[in-house]
């Protein structure tokens, strides 16, 4: 395909997800011992003498697969075609053989090898940031850490806090190298959604040495919202009462940022509380009096709701579309769509109009109670009030027509959404590719991811689910690969969902060895496996007869428990 066989050899030895998962924990044998061969790992390259078997029609010819691939490329995929790869490669081939292609190109391609050359040193387990840094530091001393090659690598590693903590240290310890404050903006994010909060504030405390305004309001709204997320609200709080050392105002905004964080982390009970010891010092808005309307909204609370809004206009502060919008949305959760109408009306007669927002949330709830012309209705009503429907409304209407059946009808109002100028979004194609797969039509659905590249529309973990899901019940191991290899290279990290999908879906099809791999890369990367999960890959070996393999499975997971109880109970006694 390419006629440099340089670039040949390194499309090969990247073209691999992270599927070998050879790494060993901590007292505990690699469980791959029972296991079948599996070099499939992304940066495995075979010796040069290593001879490839045939192309396959349904794969580029950089995707090459050694007969030591074993029992994950199976033939079953044989009937299968990846559409418009062939394109693709092509376009890959015009731009390596085209001497006179554009500095962006060449700037570009120079930024996915060093990335895929610094992730190549990073296929080994290593027990701590420090480790990897140090690695980096040996083993890929004639790259430097840009700031463009550090955010890809962060990106792609955002859910392994070790790796991705280890590329932030390399790069600090490179020399002459200035580590930008929106490397560690996103490297404390990293840290807070990985939950290692210890190292998050400590993070934040040597971004403080850096200079003042180094941490701003941005920081710190990263840090108190990864605090309440994960139900650490007395943290959350603990952080906004001090982050004046680091010479953020405790002001409106900040208070709103706190009470927003704490409200969408499931607590208002803790917001109002922490309202009251600050309304005397810092005056409240109406964004203030809106995240509270949500937050008793959201927890059915519809009284305390409405004593808000007697509060907000009793200080002279007017209602706003938020503030109905807020209600609007609770009536929705109860079906009560005959307030939704009273309270809609009540809107206009105030002056107030509704946004695509509030018609967005009325139409999705008209869609899950399964009334679809009521939402249709509405649709045209929200045209007759020159409110211009957006990507993320169409989609809505298009998840829930297909969902119905109406996949046709669907179809159809994608189209109508192009016809009238609207751009999809990722929740657009996100929606798409989950209906074609919901009706059996993965080809399609992968023609719409490659359509997201051309349209320069990012994919996320939500795009990929449902392909691989697919994949695994169709037995379509070789595309499957080919996916995760494919959210590899688009820096997209797999979330707990990821893991406990394939891990499920992998035993359904008789794939022990790999659903053991995807179950060890999950606890490895630092998810917590549901007990469910975990009792049905047991039942699953036990069934196969992989005592060995159930054992090594087990003391993985029992191990992960205890370590998972020392950190509640940690938390629980701070």
């Amino acid at each position: 395909m390419f006629k440099s066989s340089t670039m040949l050899s390194r499309a090969k030895l990247y073209c691999h997800f992270r599927l070998s998962l050879s790494h060993t924990h901590p007292n505990l044998p690699s469980i791959n011992t029972q296991f079948v061969p599996f070099t499939t790992h992304p940066f495995y390259s075979p010796p040069e003498s290593t001879k490839s078997p045939p192309e396959s029609q349904e794969l580029p010819s950089w995707l090459k697969l050694s007969e030591e691939y074993g029992p994950f490329y199976s033939e079953s995929d044989g009937d299968f075609e990846i559409p418009e790869i062939s394109d693709w490669a092509r376009h890959q081939k015009q731009l390596c053989n085209d001497a006179n292609y554009d500095i962006k190109s060449e700037i570009v391609d120079q930024l996915e090898w060093d990335a895929d050359e610094v992730s190549k040193v990073m296929k080994f387990s290593y027990q701590a940031p420090v480790d990897v840094a140090e690695s980096l530091i040996d083993k890929c001393g004639g790259i430097t850490a840009s700031e463009n090659l550090v955010v890809k690598l962060l990106n792609r590693f955002e859910n392994d806090y070790v790796r991705a903590y280890g590329v932030f240290k390399w790069a600090k310890m490179q020399v002459g190298s200035e580590v930008s404050q929106g490397l560690y903006n996103q490297m404390v994010d990293i840290l807070g959604k990985c939950k290692k909060f210890e190292q998050m504030e400590e993070l934040v405390d040597d971004m403080n040495h850096l200079g003042k305004g180094s941490v701003t309001l941005y920081t710190m709204t990263k840090v108190i919202r990864r605090f309440a997320k994960a139900g650490r609200f007395s943290r959350a709080i603990e952080a906004f009462m001090k982050m004046e050392r680091f010479d953020v105002k405790k002001d409106t905004a900040s208070m709103n940022v706190l009470l927003d964080s704490l409200v969408k982390g499931g607590s208002v009970e803790s917001a109002a509380e922490v309202f009251l010891g600050l309304e005397s010092e810092i005056p409240p808005n109406c964004q203030t009096y809106n995240i509270f309307i949500h937050g008793w909204c959201k927890a059915r609370k519809l009284e305390e709701a409405h004593k808000v809004l007697k509060e907000m206009e009793k200080h002279s502060i007017c209602p706003d579309t938020v503030t109905y919008t807020s209600f609007i949305e609770a009536y929705c959760r109860e079906k009560d769509f005959r307030k939704v109408e009273e309270t809609l009306t009540e809107m206009r007669e105030k002056g107030y109009w509704p946004s695509v927002v509030t018609y967005t949330i009325y139409v999705h709830s008209l869609g899950k109670a399964k009334q679809l012309n009521q939402a249709f209705e509405v649709y045209e009503r929200m045209k007759r009030d020159n409110c211009v429907p957006d990507a993320s409304f169409y989609s809505s209407l298009i998840s829930h027509l297909g969902k119905s059946g109406r996949l046709d009808d669907a179809l159809d109002l994608y189209k109508d959404m192009l016809k009238q100028g609207v751009i999809p979004n990722h929740t657009t194609y996100n929606s798409l590719i989950s209906l074609y797969c919901l009706h059996s039509r993965e080809g399609d659905a992968l023609r719409l991811l490659f359509e997201m590249k051309k349209n320069s529309v990012k994919p996320d973990v939500k795009t990929y689910d449902p392909l691989l899901k697919i994949c695994c019940r169709k037995n379509k191991l070789k595309v499957l690969a080919f996916l995760l290899n494919h959210m590899f290279r688009n820096d997209v990290s797999p979330e707990f969902g990821t893991y406990s999908l394939l891990v499920s879906e992998l035993c359904k099809i008789e794939k022990p060895e790999h659903a053991c791999l995807f179950f060890e890369e999950m606890v490895r990367t630092g998810y917590t496996p549901k007990e469910s999960l975990y009792e049905s890959l047991m039942k699953f070996l036990t069934k196969k007869d992989m005592g060995r393999a159930k054992e090594q499975i087990g003391m993985l997971y029992s191990s992960k428990k205890e370590k998972e109880n020392i950190d509640i109970h940690v938390h629980n006694i701070s």
